[in-house]
């Protein structure tokens, strides 16, 4: 059985390091028994596993129009298999939800970084196709969802969770989930960055209330506090990269290195095109990615 419950810590983001004064709220499902195993072992041949069987499966899978990624997530050592999605796309919601029942898995959240504007989210299809499946996007996106998260926050899905890290600048709402920290969750941590840090480079920030300002406090105080050997999993690639580190960033992105004035400057003298898809993109994901005149379109 499946148990969804939040860790809110009331303290700000600034001191997420800090020891957390949480406490839990409880969502009416049902409870879940606790086993020991832990540790990661990458289904995409790109992290670290251990002497311990795996409990964590995981795939990346990838949508071309939009260079967008879509994460799978399960824990596979509990009897359900409860699994979550982040950041899936309407156009492979079918693609996703055919490897969810290969798998034998349990789809339980389907989850957003931020509210996109280069694809419409298939969260809401998802909740359409498969009864019990519950959307998630941060509170402070403004967006609809049967769940609002929060800074501190933590998603549950069997005995794994994702901890929630506020990280705007690229939209006000961005959010990076990273695996959980302790003895049994998976080492190395794995981050779900979003739009808000890409390998070798950052989400835009002129148009969702972004910020350069508030995007490079973001990424310096909630993704590179992080260990080094933390795994990045952005939202985009446009390059062919998978993966990278927070090691890696601190030494080799080219944005985030500057300094912060220098960055701003950066980001400002961008010259980016208007994003084709934002004008449909952002009112149908503000609604969890329904929206009528697409499904009077279809």
């Amino acid at each position: 059985m499946i148990r969804f419950h939040l860790l809110r810590s009331s303290i700000p983001p600034s001191n997420l390091f800090n020891p957390l004064s949480a406490k839990t709220l409880a969502f009416s499902l049902p409870s879940i028994s606790g086993t020991s195993a832990t540790n990661l072992r990458s289904q995409m041949g790109c992290c670290t596993s251990s002497s311990q069987s795996s409990r964590l499966l995981f795939r990346q899978l990838f949508e071309k129009e939009s260079s967008t990624y879509t994460y799978l997530l399960a824990d596979v050592a509990h009897p359900d298999k409860p699994a979550l999605l982040v950041d899936p796309v309407d156009k492979t919601v079918d693609r996703d939800l055919s490897l969810v029942k290969d798998l034998g898995l349990k789809l339980i959240y389907a989850i957003n970084t931020h509210c996109h504007a280069d694809h419409v989210t298939g969260t809401g299809l998802i909740k359409g196709k498969v009864p019990g499946v519950k959307s998630i996007i941060s509170k402070a996106s403004n967006s609809k969802a049967d769940l609002l998260v929060e800074h501190g926050d933590k998603i549950y899905f069997g005995d794994l969770f994702l901890e929630v890290r506020a990280t705007p600048g690229h939209t006000l709402g961005c959010v990076t989930y990273v695996t959980g920290d302790g003895p049994d969750q998976p080492h190395p941590r794995m981050a779900f960055t979003g739009d808000a840090l890409l390998v070798r480079g950052c989400g835009r920030t002129d148009f969702q209330g972004g910020s350069s300002s508030q995007l490079y406090d973001s990424v310096h105080s909630q993704i590179f506090t992080l260990p080094g050997d933390t795994l990045v999993y952005p939202a985009h690639d446009y390059k062919g990269h998978t993966v990278s580190t927070v090691r890696e960033e601190k030494l080799y992105n080219p944005r985030l290195t500057k300094d912060e004035d220098t960055f701003k400057n950066i980001m400002e003298n961008l010259n980016l095109s208007y994003p084709k898809m934002m004008d449909i993109a952002v009112p149908a994901n503000m609604v969890c990615g329904l929206q009528e005149p697409i499904g009077k379109a279809a």
